[in-house]
Protein backbone atom coordinates (compact mmCIF):
# COMPACT_ATOMS: atom_id res chain seq x y z
CA UNK A 1 0.00 0.00 0.00
CA UNK A 2 1.71 3.33 -1.24
CA UNK A 3 0.52 5.25 2.21
CA UNK A 4 -1.44 8.62 2.29
CA UNK A 5 1.21 10.17 4.52
CA UNK A 6 4.21 9.05 5.77
CA UNK A 7 6.16 10.74 9.23
CA UNK A 8 9.57 10.61 8.64
CA UNK A 9 11.94 10.45 11.72
CA UNK A 10 15.87 9.78 10.78
CA UNK A 11 19.42 9.61 12.31
CA UNK A 12 19.41 13.38 13.06
CA UNK A 13 15.98 13.58 14.83
CA UNK A 14 17.05 10.96 16.80
CA UNK A 15 19.97 12.38 17.89
CA UNK A 16 18.57 15.90 18.52
CA UNK A 17 16.24 13.16 20.66
CA UNK A 18 18.99 11.58 22.46
CA UNK A 19 20.57 14.82 23.37
CA UNK A 20 17.46 16.24 24.89
CA UNK A 21 17.58 13.04 27.01
CA UNK A 22 21.16 13.16 28.21
CA UNK A 23 20.96 16.75 28.99
CA UNK A 24 18.08 16.09 31.69
CA UNK A 25 16.38 19.51 30.15
CA UNK A 26 12.75 17.70 29.18
CA UNK A 27 10.37 20.71 29.38
CA UNK A 28 10.11 23.72 27.49
CA UNK A 29 14.20 25.12 27.15
CA UNK A 30 16.67 25.94 24.69
CA UNK A 31 15.74 23.29 21.81
CA UNK A 32 12.10 25.15 22.18
CA UNK A 33 13.87 28.32 21.99
CA UNK A 34 16.18 27.35 18.68
CA UNK A 35 12.62 26.18 16.89
CA UNK A 36 10.99 29.62 17.68
CA UNK A 37 14.37 31.40 16.16
CA UNK A 38 14.03 29.04 13.11
CA UNK A 39 9.63 29.74 12.71
CA UNK A 40 11.02 33.33 12.66
CA UNK A 41 13.97 33.11 9.88
CA UNK A 42 11.58 30.80 8.02
CA UNK A 43 8.35 32.70 8.06
CA UNK A 44 9.78 36.19 8.15
CA UNK A 45 8.03 37.17 11.56
CA UNK A 46 9.20 39.06 14.31
CA UNK A 47 8.11 36.77 16.91
CA UNK A 48 7.42 33.03 17.49
CA UNK A 49 5.61 31.35 20.47
CA UNK A 50 5.73 27.52 20.50
CA UNK A 51 2.87 25.94 22.05
CA UNK A 52 1.52 22.35 22.70
CA UNK A 53 -0.25 21.72 19.38
CA UNK A 54 -1.87 23.79 16.39
CA UNK A 55 -5.47 24.14 18.12
CA UNK A 56 -3.59 25.67 21.27
CA UNK A 57 -2.16 27.93 18.41
CA UNK A 58 -5.36 29.16 17.04
CA UNK A 59 -6.72 29.28 20.64
CA UNK A 60 -3.94 31.37 22.07
CA UNK A 61 -3.96 33.67 18.68
CA UNK A 62 -7.78 34.69 19.15
CA UNK A 63 -7.51 35.56 23.09
CA UNK A 64 -4.32 37.21 22.51
CA UNK A 65 -5.97 39.28 19.70
CA UNK A 66 -8.98 40.52 22.18
CA UNK A 67 -11.28 37.92 20.85
CA UNK A 68 -14.04 37.04 23.59
CA UNK A 69 -17.81 35.89 24.00
CA UNK A 70 -20.22 38.09 21.27
CA UNK A 71 -17.55 38.39 18.79
CA UNK A 72 -18.16 37.19 15.07
CA UNK A 73 -14.71 35.67 13.66
CA UNK A 74 -15.62 34.99 9.32
CA UNK A 75 -13.92 31.63 8.39
CA UNK A 76 -14.23 29.16 5.66
CA UNK A 77 -16.17 26.07 6.25
CA UNK A 78 -13.79 24.15 4.30
CA UNK A 79 -11.37 23.10 6.97
CA UNK A 80 -10.44 20.80 10.20
CA UNK A 81 -12.83 21.60 12.85
CA UNK A 82 -9.98 22.72 14.89
CA UNK A 83 -10.73 26.15 13.18
CA UNK A 84 -14.26 26.43 14.16
CA UNK A 85 -13.43 25.00 17.71
CA UNK A 86 -11.23 27.71 18.49
CA UNK A 87 -13.32 30.63 17.43
CA UNK A 88 -15.64 28.36 19.98
CA UNK A 89 -13.62 28.25 22.85
CA UNK A 90 -13.27 31.71 23.31
CA UNK A 91 -16.78 32.32 23.25
CA UNK A 92 -17.15 33.95 19.50
CA UNK A 93 -19.45 32.98 16.74
CA UNK A 94 -18.29 31.53 13.70
CA UNK A 95 -19.52 32.90 10.53
CA UNK A 96 -18.93 30.85 7.74
CA UNK A 97 -18.60 32.56 3.72
CA UNK A 98 -17.38 30.27 1.01
CA UNK A 99 -14.80 29.11 -0.73
CA UNK A 100 -13.50 28.88 -4.72
CA UNK A 101 -13.49 25.69 -5.86
CA UNK A 102 -9.97 26.00 -7.87
CA UNK A 103 -8.14 26.25 -4.68
CA UNK A 104 -10.36 25.84 -2.17
CA UNK A 105 -9.62 28.79 0.10
CA UNK A 106 -12.04 31.26 1.06
CA UNK A 107 -13.39 33.45 -1.48
CA UNK A 108 -12.56 36.92 -0.81
CA UNK A 109 -15.36 38.33 -2.62
CA UNK A 110 -17.90 38.03 -0.30
CA UNK A 111 -15.72 38.57 2.74
CA UNK A 112 -17.17 42.04 3.03
CA UNK A 113 -20.92 41.24 2.75
CA UNK A 114 -20.81 38.85 6.12
CA UNK A 115 -19.18 41.86 7.88
CA UNK A 116 -21.58 43.08 11.34
CA UNK A 117 -20.55 45.15 13.92
CA UNK A 118 -20.08 42.38 16.04
CA UNK A 119 -17.36 40.79 13.51
CA UNK A 120 -13.42 41.48 15.79
CA UNK A 121 -11.70 39.17 13.46
CA UNK A 122 -10.82 37.51 9.86
CA UNK A 123 -9.61 33.91 10.27
CA UNK A 124 -8.41 32.58 7.01
CA UNK A 125 -6.96 29.13 6.35
CA UNK A 126 -4.67 28.08 3.98
CA UNK A 127 -6.00 24.29 2.91
CA UNK A 128 -3.65 22.15 1.66
CA UNK A 129 -0.81 24.26 1.75
CA UNK A 130 -2.11 26.69 -0.68
CA UNK A 131 -2.01 30.12 0.46
CA UNK A 132 -5.18 32.06 0.66
CA UNK A 133 -5.58 35.96 -1.18
CA UNK A 134 -3.63 37.61 1.79
CA UNK A 135 -3.74 40.87 -0.54
CA UNK A 136 -7.50 40.98 -0.22
CA UNK A 137 -8.08 39.78 3.23
CA UNK A 138 -5.33 42.12 4.87
CA UNK A 139 -7.26 44.82 2.87
CA UNK A 140 -10.41 44.04 4.13
CA UNK A 141 -9.21 43.63 7.35
CA UNK A 142 -7.52 47.59 7.72
CA UNK A 143 -10.86 49.03 5.77
CA UNK A 144 -13.05 47.29 8.46
CA UNK A 145 -10.97 47.30 11.76
CA UNK A 146 -10.20 43.66 12.09
CA UNK A 147 -7.64 41.47 12.88
CA UNK A 148 -6.20 38.51 10.87
CA UNK A 149 -5.45 35.54 12.01
CA UNK A 150 -3.82 32.88 9.24
CA UNK A 151 -4.37 28.57 10.33
CA UNK A 152 -1.93 28.20 8.40
CA UNK A 153 -1.72 24.43 10.15
CA UNK A 154 -1.06 22.87 6.79
CA UNK A 155 1.17 25.76 5.05
CA UNK A 156 4.85 25.62 6.72
CA UNK A 157 6.62 27.28 4.64
CA UNK A 158 4.28 28.42 2.17
CA UNK A 159 4.81 32.41 0.55
CA UNK A 160 2.42 34.37 -0.79
CA UNK A 161 3.63 36.62 -3.46
CA UNK A 162 7.27 36.53 -2.57
CA UNK A 163 6.56 36.81 0.98
CA UNK A 164 6.27 34.26 4.19
CA UNK A 165 3.09 33.83 6.05
CA UNK A 166 4.79 35.40 8.98
CA UNK A 167 5.36 38.82 7.38
CA UNK A 168 1.66 39.09 6.73
CA UNK A 169 -0.52 38.48 9.61
CA UNK A 170 -0.47 36.58 12.81
CA UNK A 171 -0.15 32.97 11.83
CA UNK A 172 -1.21 29.74 13.60
CA UNK A 173 1.10 26.54 12.55
CA UNK A 174 0.50 22.99 13.33
CA UNK A 175 3.37 20.73 13.97
CA UNK A 176 1.20 17.16 14.21
CA UNK A 177 2.65 13.56 12.82
CA UNK A 178 1.52 14.04 9.41
CA UNK A 179 2.18 17.82 8.28
CA UNK A 180 5.04 18.89 6.05
CA UNK A 181 7.20 19.71 9.18
CA UNK A 182 6.44 17.81 12.32
CA UNK A 183 7.65 16.90 15.55
CA UNK A 184 4.89 14.54 16.36
CA UNK A 185 2.84 17.39 17.92
CA UNK A 186 3.11 20.67 18.62
CA UNK A 187 2.24 24.48 16.89
CA UNK A 188 3.93 27.65 16.64
CA UNK A 189 2.33 31.41 16.57
CA UNK A 190 3.82 33.69 14.66
CA UNK A 191 3.35 37.27 14.86
CA UNK A 192 4.81 41.16 14.14
CA UNK A 193 2.80 42.65 16.92
CA UNK A 194 4.98 42.92 20.32
CA UNK A 195 1.92 43.14 22.39
CA UNK A 196 0.12 39.67 20.82
CA UNK A 197 3.75 37.46 21.00
CA UNK A 198 3.35 38.57 24.91
CA UNK A 199 0.17 37.71 25.68
CA UNK A 200 0.93 34.59 23.60
CA UNK A 201 3.85 33.70 26.19
CA UNK A 202 1.55 34.39 28.63
CA UNK A 203 -1.35 32.41 27.81
CA UNK A 204 0.53 29.44 27.15
CA UNK A 205 2.30 29.06 30.56
CA UNK A 206 -0.90 29.84 33.11
CA UNK A 207 -0.44 33.45 32.62
CA UNK A 208 2.95 33.45 34.06
CA UNK A 209 6.35 35.29 32.91
CA UNK A 210 7.79 34.98 36.94
CA UNK A 211 7.65 31.68 38.56
CA UNK A 212 4.28 31.53 40.62
CA UNK A 213 3.57 34.88 39.89
CA UNK A 214 0.58 35.30 37.45
CA UNK A 215 -0.95 38.22 35.55
CA UNK A 216 -4.08 36.76 33.71
CA UNK A 217 -5.91 33.30 33.40
CA UNK A 218 -3.64 31.21 31.19
CA UNK A 219 -2.98 27.70 29.81
CA UNK A 220 -0.42 24.72 30.19
CA UNK A 221 -0.17 24.86 26.82
CA UNK A 222 3.70 24.56 26.37
CA UNK A 223 5.93 22.61 24.10
CA UNK A 224 8.71 20.10 25.05
CA UNK A 225 12.05 20.39 24.32
CA UNK A 226 11.94 16.48 23.40
CA UNK A 227 9.25 17.68 20.88
CA UNK A 228 11.09 21.03 19.49
CA UNK A 229 14.13 18.71 19.10
CA UNK A 230 12.51 16.10 16.16
CA UNK A 231 11.46 19.04 14.30
CA UNK A 232 15.09 21.17 14.55
CA UNK A 233 16.41 19.07 11.90
CA UNK A 234 13.45 19.04 9.90
CA UNK A 235 13.60 23.37 9.71
CA UNK A 236 16.56 22.87 8.59
CA UNK A 237 15.38 20.29 5.75
CA UNK A 238 12.42 22.27 4.93
CA UNK A 239 13.11 23.53 1.48
CA UNK A 240 14.23 20.51 0.38
CA UNK A 241 11.04 18.36 1.50
CA UNK A 242 9.01 21.45 0.17
CA UNK A 243 10.61 20.71 -3.32
CA UNK A 244 9.80 17.18 -3.02
CA UNK A 245 6.56 17.55 -2.47
CA UNK A 246 5.89 20.46 -5.51
CA UNK A 247 7.84 17.77 -7.96
CA UNK A 248 5.42 14.80 -7.09
CA UNK A 249 2.35 17.52 -7.79
CA UNK A 250 3.98 18.52 -10.82
CA UNK A 251 4.34 14.84 -12.14
CA UNK A 252 0.24 14.11 -11.18
CA UNK A 253 -0.32 17.40 -13.01
CA UNK A 254 1.40 16.58 -15.94
CA UNK A 255 0.31 12.76 -16.43
CA UNK A 256 -3.27 12.37 -15.00
CA UNK A 257 -5.54 12.53 -17.79
CA UNK A 258 -8.84 11.09 -16.52
CA UNK A 259 -11.78 13.14 -17.76
CA UNK A 260 -13.59 12.05 -14.85
CA UNK A 261 -10.83 14.06 -12.24
CA UNK A 262 -10.21 17.75 -11.42
CA UNK A 263 -6.59 18.55 -10.84
CA UNK A 264 -5.89 21.16 -8.22
CA UNK A 265 -3.13 22.85 -11.06
CA UNK A 266 -2.48 26.94 -10.30
CA UNK A 267 -2.89 28.93 -11.72
CA UNK A 268 -6.19 28.27 -12.73
CA UNK A 269 -7.19 30.45 -15.49
CA UNK A 270 -10.76 30.44 -14.83
CA UNK A 271 -10.28 31.90 -11.31
CA UNK A 272 -11.12 35.60 -10.71
CA UNK A 273 -7.62 35.40 -8.33
CA UNK A 274 -5.19 33.49 -11.07
CA UNK A 275 -2.89 36.32 -11.10
CA UNK A 276 -2.34 36.15 -7.10
CA UNK A 277 -1.82 32.47 -7.44
CA UNK A 278 0.67 32.23 -9.94
CA UNK A 279 2.35 34.11 -7.41
CA UNK A 280 1.82 32.33 -4.46
CA UNK A 281 4.29 29.31 -3.29
CA UNK A 282 1.75 25.88 -2.93
CA UNK A 283 3.79 23.22 -0.28
CA UNK A 284 1.59 20.33 -0.89
CA UNK A 285 0.44 19.25 2.35
CA UNK A 286 -2.15 17.42 0.63
CA UNK A 287 -2.89 16.61 -3.14
CA UNK A 288 -6.22 17.19 -4.03
CA UNK A 289 -8.36 16.29 -6.97
CA UNK A 290 -12.16 16.32 -7.29
CA UNK A 291 -14.15 13.26 -8.67
CA UNK A 292 -16.55 15.47 -10.83
CA UNK A 293 -18.29 12.56 -12.70
CA UNK A 294 -19.48 9.60 -10.58
CA UNK A 295 -19.31 8.23 -7.28
CA UNK A 296 -16.38 9.65 -5.48
CA UNK A 297 -16.80 7.13 -2.65
CA UNK A 298 -16.42 4.40 -5.08
CA UNK A 299 -13.80 6.14 -6.40
CA UNK A 300 -11.75 5.88 -2.91
CA UNK A 301 -12.77 2.15 -2.33
CA UNK A 302 -10.86 1.33 -5.56
CA UNK A 303 -7.78 3.35 -5.14
CA UNK A 304 -7.51 1.72 -1.72
CA UNK A 305 -8.35 -1.51 -3.19
CA UNK A 306 -5.73 -1.12 -6.28
CA UNK A 307 -3.05 -0.22 -3.35
CA UNK A 308 -3.21 3.77 -3.44
CA UNK A 309 -3.77 5.17 -0.07
CA UNK A 310 -6.14 8.08 0.02
CA UNK A 311 -8.60 10.39 2.30
CA UNK A 312 -10.91 12.65 2.16
CA UNK A 313 -10.65 16.32 3.92
CA UNK A 314 -12.98 16.86 4.91
CA UNK A 315 -16.31 14.64 4.11
CA UNK A 316 -18.94 17.38 6.05
CA UNK A 317 -18.58 21.52 6.21
CA UNK A 318 -17.87 22.79 9.51
CA UNK A 319 -21.47 24.44 9.18
CA UNK A 320 -23.12 20.90 8.97
CA UNK A 321 -21.16 19.56 12.20
CA UNK A 322 -23.80 18.62 14.95
CA UNK A 323 -22.61 21.05 17.37
CA UNK A 324 -22.29 23.84 14.99
CA UNK A 325 -26.28 23.11 14.57
CA UNK A 326 -26.52 22.37 18.30
CA UNK A 327 -25.36 26.09 18.74
CA UNK A 328 -27.29 27.22 16.10
CA UNK A 329 -24.49 28.37 14.05
CA UNK A 330 -25.30 26.47 11.04
CA UNK A 331 -27.37 29.32 8.54
CA UNK A 332 -24.38 29.80 6.41
CA UNK A 333 -25.23 29.64 2.39
CA UNK A 334 -22.03 28.08 0.96
CA UNK A 335 -22.96 25.79 -2.14
CA UNK A 336 -19.48 25.64 -3.02
CA UNK A 337 -17.57 24.18 -0.08
CA UNK A 338 -20.65 21.67 0.37
CA UNK A 339 -20.07 20.73 -3.35
CA UNK A 340 -16.19 19.96 -2.65
CA UNK A 341 -17.01 17.83 0.33
CA UNK A 342 -18.57 15.72 -2.02
CA UNK A 343 -16.19 15.71 -4.62
CA UNK A 344 -12.60 15.94 -2.89
CA UNK A 345 -10.07 13.14 -2.84
CA UNK A 346 -6.41 13.41 -1.45
CA UNK A 347 -3.23 11.52 -2.75
CA UNK A 348 0.09 10.70 -1.69
CA UNK A 349 2.41 13.59 -2.34
CA UNK A 350 4.83 12.82 0.71
CA UNK A 351 8.27 12.98 -0.02
CA UNK A 352 8.66 9.43 0.78
CA UNK A 353 7.38 8.39 -2.96
CA UNK A 354 9.44 6.44 -5.09
CA UNK A 355 9.27 6.69 -9.00
CA UNK A 356 7.47 3.44 -9.26
CA UNK A 357 4.77 4.58 -6.39
CA UNK A 358 3.97 7.93 -8.66
CA UNK A 359 3.96 6.12 -11.66
CA UNK A 360 1.43 3.47 -9.59
CA UNK A 361 -0.72 6.45 -8.62
CA UNK A 362 -1.26 8.11 -12.11
CA UNK A 363 -2.09 4.84 -13.68
CA UNK A 364 -4.97 4.09 -11.42
CA UNK A 365 -6.51 7.18 -11.30
CA UNK A 366 -6.01 7.00 -14.86
CA UNK A 367 -8.51 4.42 -14.84
CA UNK A 368 -10.85 5.31 -12.36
Amino acid sequence: MILISKPFIGEEERAEVNAVLDSGMLVQGPRVAQLEGQFQEKTGARHAIAVSNGTAALHVALLAHGIREGDEVITTPFTFMASVNSILFVGAKPVFVDILPCCFNIDTAKIEAAITPKTKAILPVHLYGMPANMAEINAIAAKHGLAVIQDAAQAVGARFMGRGLGELATACYSLYATKNIHCAEGGMVTTNDDLVADRCKLLRAHGSRQRYHHEMLGYNFRLSDLHAAIAIPQMNKMNEIIASRQRNAAFFNANISNARVVLPTFPNKSCATSSICSQSEHVWHQYTIRIVSGDRDQAVKTLNENGVGSAVFYPIPANKQKHIIDFGFDGADVPVAERMCREVVSLPVHPGLSAADRSRIVEVVNAL
